[in-house]
């Protein structure tokens, strides 16, 4: 199965960049084939139709193509303002924005229609980002995704990793590895549709 992995952050030392790493290896570790990226390494400018009308930019097309060829997302949102942060919905606005007159993404929801997303969230907090989550999931599935019903926020991110950025408490690893197999499953079970 084909897992497209990412956090909705670019900052450096991010509990959600963290969180994505171990979610890409213990996905690997599940058999999953992932693909893990980084909003940062790609130039996405903030949405405008005015700018979208002079050409779709090519790193905009990239994140299209990413995500319609990959059956199983996880997204780590952060949480800002008990909400996702403008990195995360300016991406998702951009991937679902149709461009008129193309034959493959005149269709806005072509990356996103039928994928199972899973949503993870990091926070130094104690309720580990589970409001951006709250947020996330209606943008979601108005972007025609099918959501995992289980999900994780977790709390206390700034000790939850080691020097290494692993997940120290074998409770979360747990937690983490339950959205990932309930993700591959679901989506390994709707490409058979």
């Amino acid at each position: 199965m084909k897992l497209l992995v990412f956090a909705g952050s670019t900052r450096q030392l991010s509990y959600n960049r963290r969180l994505a790493t171990q979610v890409a290896t213990m996905a690997r570790e599940a058999g999953a084939e992932v693909t893990h990226i980084e909003l940062g390494d790609f130039d996405v400018p903030m949405y405008n139709a005015d700018l979208e009308a002079r050409g779709t930019p090519r790193d905009v097309v990239r994140l299209k193509e990413l995500g319609y060829e990959h059956p199983a997302w996880i997204i780590c949102a952060p949480e800002y303002n008990a909400s996702y942060p403008a990195l995360l919905k300016n991406t998702l606005d951009w991937i679902s924005s149709p461009i008129k007159g193309d034959p493959l993404w005149s269709d806005d929801f072509r990356a996103t229609r039928g994928k199972v997303v899973g949503m993870l969230s990091a926070s130094p907090g104690a309720l580990g980002g589970l409001r951006s989550q709250s947020h996330l999931a209606p943008l979601l599935l108005n972007l025609h995704f099918w959501v995992a019903p289980t999900n994780f926020a977790l709390s206390r991110a700034g000790e939850a990793f080691d020097a290494d950025g692993k997940l120290v408490d074998e409770r979360n690893q747990k937690r983490v590895r339950a959205v990932i197999d309930e993700v591959l499953w679901a989506a390994e079970r709707l490409q058979r549709r």
